[in-house]
C-alpha cells in the first residue's frame, strides 16, 4: 500500500525534470541565436527596394557595396546599408540618401579603410590558426569598422548582423553609428576650400582626387617655406643673443623648432583650410605626430646638453685629469644621467606615437604582448646596439673610467672626453679624437693613469763615460728637478747608476710628478738641462768608442805613456823623443801600431810545416818589400815627429 502511494510522486518528479530540460534547451537555443544576430521585426521599411545585385551577407561585402555605390553617387541605394530603425518611415526615405553621402565623406577623409581587412565569413568569426586569440572560432554579431574622434569624444562606426524572422541575416551600419554621422560629418566633411574646386577636378584618379594630386605638392611647398623661415629666424635670434649657454642652446634648436612649427601649421591647415582623402590625411597625421614628438624630444635633449655644458665649464673646466677626482666623477654621473634622460625620452615618444597612430590595433595586441616574439626580434636585430648600451651603463655604474681620466689605450695616451650610449670619445694627446665602440673598449685591457691619483713616478736615463762624476750629476739633477713646478715630493728625487758596459755607464733619475702629461714635459726639460751641462762643462764625460792600438798592458808599465819608460834615444843617427801623457809624439803611437800589426801578423802566420816551398819563395820577396816600405815610412814619421817636437819646444821657450 505504501509502495503504491510513492508511485505518483516519482512520476511527478520525472515529468518535472523533463520539462525543465526542454525549457533549458530552448532557452540555450534562443540564447545561441541571440549571439549570432539581432532579431528584428523589420528593416528600413521606408526605403525603396534594394538593388538585386546588392549582397549584405558578410561584413566585407557590405562595406565594399557601400563604398562602390557612394563612389558612383548612388546614395539612395547606399542608404540600404544603414540601419535606419531610429527614424520613422518618412524620415528614412528623406534622410537615408543624405546620411549615406555624409558617411561616405567621413569614411573617405577620416579613416583609411580597406574592405579586404574585414571578415569574409557570414558569422564574422575570428580565424586564428595559431590559437592565441581566446575568441577564435566564436561567431560575432557586431564588429568595428572605424573609430573616429569628434569634439573630444570617440565614436565607433560598427556593423551589426540583423535577421527578420526566417530571412537570411544581413550586415548593416548599426543605429548608434548612424546617429553619430552628422557630428562626424561636421568634423571630417569637406573644407571651405573645396567649395571653389571645379567639379571636373573632383573625379577620382587612383587613391586620390584630381585636385588632391595638384594641391598636395603646393601644400608641401608652403609648409617647407614656413619651416625655412622659422629656421632662419631662430638662427638670427641665436646670433643676437650674447655668447654663452643661451646662444648655444638657441643655435642647437633651430631644426627642432622649425619642424614643430611646420607640424602645427600643417595640423591647422588640415583642420580648418583643406581636407584631403583618408590616404593622404592619415599619412600626414602619422608624419606630423612623429615629427612633433621627435622635435619635442630633441629640444629636451638639447636643453640637457646645454645644462651639462654649463655645469662642465663651471665645475670642471677643461676635460683632463688635472681636476679633482670628485669633479670628474660628477661629470661622469652627468653623462650617465643624460643617457637615462635619452632613454626615457625615447620610450615616452615611442609610446605617444604608437598611441596616437593606433599601431597596437594595427599590429595586433597578441603580437605586441608576446614577450617571446619581441625578445627574439630584439635579440637578432639589435644585438650590437643593445650590447653597447648595456656596456655603457656598466661603465657608468662601475666607473673603471671617468670623464677626464688619462688612459693608455692600444699604446696611445688619451683623455676620456665622453661616454655615450654606443661609443666612447677619446682625445689623443695630439688633439685627435678616437671613437671607440663601448663593447670593444671594455673587451680590451687599458691602463688608467688617473684611477686613484693623477700623480706619476717617472724616470729618465743618461749614458755617460766611466770617468763621469756621478755625485756632480746627481747634484745637478736635484737642482733642475726642483725648478720644475709639476715635480712634487722632492724627498723622492733619486739618481743612481743602473747599468754599466766596458766603455760607459747608465745613470737613471727618478722624480714624482703631479700628472702624467706634465711629468713627461718635466722629464724632457731635465734631460735637456743635464745634456747642456755636460756638453758645456764636461764633454769628456760623453761615451766614446775605443780603438785598440796595442796589446800591451799599460797597468804593468808596458805602455809608451808610462813615465818610468819615457826617454830620449837615437836610432840610425836620428833623434826620437817619447813623452808621457797627452804630449806623447805621434811617432811612438805609430811605432806601437806597427808593432801591433807585426804581432798580429805573427799570430795569424800559419805554423804548419806542411807548407810547400813554392809558397815560401813567393812570400819572402813580398815580406822584404813590405819591410823596406815600413822602414821608410817609419823614418819619415820619426823625422816629422822630431820636427814637430822641436817646434813645440821652441814655442814653450818663447812663452
Amino acid at each position: 500500500m505504501k509502495a503504491k502511494s510513492l508511485w505518483p510522486a516519482w512520476m511527478v518528479l520525472v515529468f518535472t525534470l523533463c520539462f525543465s530540460s526542454a525549457c533549458l534547451a530552448q532557452a540555450q537555443g534562443e540564447e545561441s541565436e541571440d549571439t549570432r544576430w539581432f532579431s528584428v521585426d523589420a528593416i528600413n521599411e521606408g526605403l525603396a527596394e534594394a538593388p538585386e545585385d546588392m549582397s549584405l551577407a558578410t561584413p566585407r561585402e557590405t562595406l565594399r557595396n557601400f563604398l562602390e555605390l557612394t563612389d558612383d553617387e548612388e546614395f539612395t541605394a547606399a542608404a540600404h546599408v544603414l540601419n535606419l530603425s531610429a527614424f520613422s518611415s518618412g524620415e528614412q526615405q528623406e534622410r537615408g540618401a543624405e546620411l549615406a553621402r555624409q558617411l561616405a565623406e567621413v569614411l573617405r577623409r577620416g579613416e583609411w579603410l580597406n574592405a579586404s581587412n574585414l571578415s569574409g565569413r557570414q558569422d564574422a568569426a575570428i580565424e586564428d590558426p595559431s590559437g592565441q586569440n581566446p575568441r577564435a572560432g566564436e561567431p560575432r554579431r557586431d564588429i568595428e569598422v572605424a573609430s573616429l574622434k569628434a569634439g573630444g569624444q570617440t565614436y565607433d562606426i560598427r556593423l551589426g548582423r540583423y535577421r527578420v524572422e526566417d530571412d537570411d541575416p544581413i550586415w548593416l551600419i548599426m543605429p548608434d553609428s548612424v546617429s553619430a554621422i552628422p557630428l562626424l560629418y561636421d568634423e571630417y566633411g569637406p573644407s571651405m576650400l573645396e567649395e571653389y574646386i571645379p567639379e571636373r577636378l573632383k573625379a577620382s584618379f587612383g587613391m586620390l582626387k584630381l585636385w588632391e594630386w595638384i594641391a598636395i605638392p603646393v601644400f608641401v611647398l608652403i609648409i617647407g617655406s614656413v619651416g625655412w623661415a622659422v629656421y632662419s629666424l631662430v638662427g638670427l635670434v641665436a646670433k643676437l643673443v650674447p655668447s654663452g649657454a643661451r646662444s648655444i642652446f638657441a643655435a642647437r634648436i633651430k631644426g627642432p623648432v622649425a619642424l614643430i612649427v611646420m607640424s602645427l601649421v600643417t595640423q591647422t591647415l588640415l583642420d580648418y583650410v583643406v581636407s584631403f582623402s583618408a590616404v593622404a590625411t592619415t599619412t600626414f597625421r602619422v608624419v606630423l605626430i612623429a615629427v612633433m614628438a621627435w622635435g619635442v624630444g630633441t629640444i629636451a635633449l638639447r636643453l640637457v646638453d646645454t645644462i651639462m655644458l654649463r655645469m662642465t665649464r663651471r665645475l670642471v673646466g677643461e676635460i683632463d685629469d688635472t681636476k679633482p677626482k670628485d669633479e670628474r666623477k660628477l661629470l661622469t654621473t652627468l653623462y650617465a644621467l643624460r643617457r637615462g634622460i635619452i632613454l626615457l625620452t625615447v620610450i615616452a615618444v615611442s609610446v605617444y606615437v604608437l598611441s596616437q597612430i593606433q599601431l597596437f590595433e594595427t599590429l595586433g595586441l597578441s603580437i605586441m604582448a608576446s614577450a617571446s616574439v619581441l625578445a627574439v626580434l630584439v635579440g637578432i636585430a639589435g644585438q650590437a646596439v643593445l650590447g653597447n648600451i648595456l656596456a655603457s651603463f656598466q661603465l657608468s655604474l662601475a666607473k673603471p673610467i671617468r670623464i677626464g681620466d688619462l688612459v693608455i689605450f692600444e699604446g696611445q695616451w688619451c683623455y676620456v672626453e665622453g661616454i655615450f650610449y654606443t661609443f666612447i670619445r677619446l682625445r689623443v694627446w695630439d688633439e685627435r679624437r678616437l671613437i671607440v665602440p663601448v663593447t670593444y673598449f671594455t673587451s680590451k685591457p687599458f691602463e688608467n693613469l688617473s684611477v686613484k691619483s693623477a700623480k706619476m713616478y717617472r724616470s729618465l736615463e743618461l749614458v755617460v763615460h766611466l770617468s763621469a762624476d756621478i755625485s756632480l750629476i746627481r747634484e745637478k739633477f736635484l737642482e733642475y728637478a726642483e725648478q720644475e713646478d709639476c715635480v712634487i715630493e722632492n724627498h723622492k728625487l733619486l739618481l743612481y747608476v743602473t747599468g754599466q758596459t766596458a766603455h760607459a755607464q747608465t745613470v737613471t733619475g727618478y722624480l714624482m710628478t703631479s700628472d702624467p702629461l706634465s711629468g713627461w714635459s718635466a722629464e724632457m726639460n731635465i734631460r735637456e738641462k743635464l745634456i747642456t751641462f755636460i756638453r758645456d762643462n764636461h764633454p769628456e764625460w760623453w761615451p766614446r768608442e775605443v780603438m785598440v792600438i796595442s796589446h800591451r798592458d799599460v797597468t804593468k808599465g808596458h805602455g809608451t805613456n808610462n813615465p818610468k819608460t819615457a826617454k830620449t834615444s837615437k836610432d840610425d843617427g836620428e833623434e826620437k823623443t817619447e813623452k808621457t801623457g797627452d804630449d806623447a809624439p805621434e811617432s811612438a803611437i805609430e811605432e806601437d801600431r806597427d808593432e801591433a800589426e807585426e804581432d798580429r801578423d805573427e799570430t795569424e802566420r800559419p805554423d804548419s810545416d806542411a807548407e810547400t816551398e813554392d809558397t815560401e819563395k813567393h812570400e819572402k820577396p813580398r815580406r822584404s818589400a813590405d819591410s823596406e816600405k815600413t822602414v821608410k815610412a817609419r823614418r819619415a814619421d820619426d823625422e816629422d815627429s822630431t820636427d814637430e817636437a822641436e817646434r813645440s819646444d821652441d814655442e814653450s821657450s818663447k812663452r
